[in-house]
């Protein structure tokens, strides 16, 4: 098969963002923050390889970043870009040392005609792993076995019509692409999307009602075309200003890419809501669709202590989609919810959450399951939960997660990707974990931060595993207003059957040194 290249639209995204800022009002407010870091790490088992195998190294980094938050009447810009380079004490004793890594991630919502034409854009590069069965991605940074960089981006135009008081019409149209680096085993792809959605105004308070309609088109270029149709019907009835039932109907077809041929579907459910409160809110529902039965679940609480987050979700996905559409408890959101009883104001809470996680070391989300590559369709059900708590000079965050990711289409999508030797292995995987991060301010200007995390991998068909378990305590101190330190002391630990790997123990000192303006 021809390979087709995708068109680079995100370089046209600074330009359209540069177009509608020249267009914005003077007064927009605008954040341009660098920050560069510097650290310096010793660690016994850099490679996290087995115990008789572990060599020590003293790694240098270096870490410059540029954030940008913009918002005015016709423009909201949020990115974030980061340039990584690693220096090694003895680069030759390692298998695949990596060199370093960049990363950005770019939003951007328009206003092209005001109350009508509107458009979606975002750009992103991530490391990932390629396997869920052996250290990669984030979990082993300076190597660059079970490792790869995937690039997406997505470029969204859409109309929005709204007839009076009685109805709302939204259409979409979407173009994207995900590039996972791995052209000969990994299939990059492009994807057209068409969104029709009707939805019931204003004028009727207690019956709410809605028509979605969805239609995606593949292009992979390694195992060929597929495409999905979704139509869903909805009915929504207020009993009182707490209690609401829903209901759904529709129907599903998949016309998977290669051998995996198609299926088709009917689909129900039947829910409710609970909102007893601004604080609190629950939404419910139980169902079937084209392969059995089926649920969701979406539930928030906040006091003034706390902020609780409950999720679940069993809906038919890939790899790729998640690339451009992550499903992760977001930090940033949690903790949001935590300071809303402490500051009114959403920007400045947004600056005191950026902190608050530079502080005390948080990373960008919380306990989620490996985004593993590959080029199948597969139903995924995850339960996620997370609860913050803050007190007087102390605060927590505790996450878990469990998830199991069914494959649908067929094998031999993937048996470039595994080899012979391991061409089932992700037929079916259940991922499981938790962790928690407990900090203390020990002064005006420290903070003494500890934590835990596991994470448990299994393949359902193969019954290998992997397993890896973090201990860690970090003492944070401020210097100046722009000048941060870190000390870090962390244990790591694990082991998995992949490729006759055995057991592995970390030990790590990680002294660190930041400066924001």
């Amino acid at each position: 098969m021809a390979e087709r290249r995708p068109v680079a639209l995100p370089r046209l995204l600074p330009l359209a963002a540069a177009a509608m800022l020249l267009a914005a009002p003077a007064h927009a407010q605008w954040d341009v923050t660098p920050s560069v870091s510097l650290s310096g790490t010793w660690t016994d088992n850099v490679d996290l390889r087995e115990d008789d195998l572990a060599e020590s190294q003293f790694i240098t980094e270096l870490r410059p970043a540029l954030a940008v938050k913009g918002k005015s009447r016709r423009l909201n810009v949020d990115a974030v870009a980061s340039w990584e380079r690693y220096a090694y004490s003895d680069k030759d004793a390692m298998l695949r040392p990596s060199d370093g890594r960049r990363a950005y991630s770019a939003n951007l919502q328009g206003t092209l005609v005001e109350q009508m034409l509107y458009v979606d854009a975002s750009a992103s590069r991530t490391r990932r792993s390629i396997l869920a069965f052996a250290p990669g991605g984030d979990e082993n940074p300076y190597s660059l076995e079970n490792t790869t960089e995937v690039k997406s981006w997505s470029v969204s135009p859409y109309l929005v019509r709204r007839f009076g008081r009685d109805a709302t019409m939204q259409l979409r149209y979407s173009r994207d692409a995900v590039d996972g680096g791995l052209r000969n085993v990994y299939g990059n792809s492009t994807g057209d999307t068409v969104l029709l959605n009707l939805a019931s105004g204003t004028s009727t308070k207690a019956l709410g009602w809605g028509l979605n309609y969805v239609r995606q088109d593949l292009d992979n270029q390694l195992v060929g075309e597929s495409s999905s149709q979704n139509l869903n019907g909805s009915l929504r009835y207020q009993f009182n200003r707490a209690w609401a039932a829903t209901m759904t109907a529709g129907y599903d077809k998949y016309d998977f890419e290669g051998p995996g041929g198609d299926s088709s579907g009917r689909s129900w459910s039947v829910g409710g809501v609970w909102t007893p409160s601004a604080r609190t809110n629950v939404q419910a529902s139980v169902g079937r669709h084209l392969y059995g039965q089926t649920g969701s679940l979406l539930a928030t609480l906040r006091s003034r202590h706390t902020a609780w987050d409950v999720q679940y979700s069993d809906i038919i996905t890939s790899s790729r989609r998640q690339s451009l559409l992550p499903a992760s408890i977001d930090t940033a959101s949690m903790l949001d919810r935590m300071f809303n009883s402490v500051v009114a104001d959403p920007l400045e809470r947004e600056r005191l959450v950026a902190a608050y996680m530079l502080a005390n070391g948080l990373p960008a989300s919380l306990a989620e399951s490996i985004n593993f590559l590959s080029n199948r369709w597969a139903r995924q059900k995850e339960l996620r939960a997370s609860v913050a708590w803050r007190g007087g000079r102390s605060s927590a965050l505790f996450s878990a997660y469990r998830s199991e990711r069914i494959a649908l289409s067929d094998q031999q999508s993937d048996s470039a990707l595994l080899g012979s030797q391991f061409s089932s292995l992700n037929d079916n995987v259940r991922q499981h974990g938790a962790n928690l991060n407990f900090s203390y301010r020990v002064g005006p200007r420290s903070r003494l931060n500890a934590g835990a995390d596991y994470s448990l991998r299994e393949s359902l068909t193969t019954g290998l595993e992997t397993r890896q378990r973090e201990l860690y305590v970090r003492l944070n101190r401020d210097v100046g207003r722009y000048l941060t330190t870190n000390l870090e002391l962390r244990r790591r630990s694990g082991g998995t059957d992949y490729v006759g790997r055995r057991d592995y123990t970390e030990h790590a000192v990680v002294a660190y040194l930041n400066m924001k303006y």
